[in-house]
């Protein structure tokens, strides 16, 4: 070996340990279990907005971001929003250094699955932490607006169509592995088992299942309707989980599915709060 390679790899390792020493430092730790709080309570909100879709009394977006404004027109409201985007910045810092390199008990391919993963919700993260302080700022805040616009953008371009189609293909993709990941209950190899009683081990998987599901099965529909309107170039379909539970709402039996839908992204909210006491950080 070079001493080109050497140095190299020996700055590399150093990288690597000054990432993982501050991904287990105290204060992140703290701040990221604080971000699972205000991460549950947007969820939380964004259940009550689709309960209130459901049954037709909402006008404003069902989706996070519709959940954050309506906690900022609360008393305190832009204070907590403010603390939600600290916390979601450090969970997005967090599982970033993991990304880059964390995971270390896991062996050759499943390091490399686990990691993908966190690089996946480090981009999740900083897009809700980003999120919350533009309605803070009051910059701008209609995201389904904004999607079917930048959709419709896209559309008028050379090959935007198929860009948009493959990105409605990826996002139903997550929708699966959403589902599918709460249906074999991966989510507890991420949780301090070893510390829960029967009881909270128990509720735990609950939770995680139906809030996995319930979050993957409006992804996928989300999905599914922008292929639809980049096929049928028709930007307004394209309005991603609003415009999925307001689909959903439109079927037999729309508002059952829609509620049960609501149901589930309310227990991963709940789940959330578990995880802020029991995620491995």
């Amino acid at each position: 070996m070079g001493i080109g390679e050497s140095a190299a790899m020996s700055l590399t390792h150093s990288a690597q340990a000054t990432a993982s020493r501050t991904a287990n430092s105290r204060w992140l730790e703290t701040l990221a279990r604080v971000g699972f709080i205000g991460y549950g309570i947007v969820h939380l909100l964004f259940a009550w907005l689709a309960l209130q879709i459901a049954f037709g009394q909402s006008s404003d977006d069902g989706d996070q971001s519709g959940a954050l404004r309506t906690l900022a027109a609360q008393p305190m409201g832009k204070f907590l929003v403010v603390a939600i985007a600290v916390g979601l910045l450090a969970m997005a810092i967090w599982q970033g250094l993991e990304a880059a390199a964390g995971h270390r008990a896991e062996r050759g391919g499943e390091r490399v699955v686990e990691r993908l993963a966190s690089a996946g919700r480090t981009v999740v993260y900083l897009y809700f932490a980003w999120t919350a302080w533009k309605v803070f700022s009051d910059a701008g805040s209609n995201s389904a607006d904004k999607q079917e616009a930048l959709t419709g953008e896209l559309m008028t371009s050379s090959g935007g169509r198929w860009l948009v189609g493959l990105a409605g293909l990826v996002l139903a993709a997550i929708g699966a592995g959403l589902v599918i990941y709460g249906l074999v209950k991966r989510f507890e190899k991420h949780l301090k088992t070893g510390e829960m009683d029967a009881r909270t081990r128990k509720l735990a998987r609950r939770l995680g299942m139906a809030g996995y599901i319930a979050k993957g099965v409006a992804y996928a529909i989300a999905g599914i309707l922008v292929v639809v309107a980049a096929v049928n170039y028709d930007p307004e379909k394209a309005r991603g989980l609003d415009a999925a539970l307001r689909a959903l709402r439109e079927q037999s039996y729309g508002t059952i599915l829609l509620t049960l839908v609501a149901l589930g992204i309310a227990a991963f909210g709940a789940f959330c709060f578990l995880q802020s006491r029991y995620r491995k950080v």
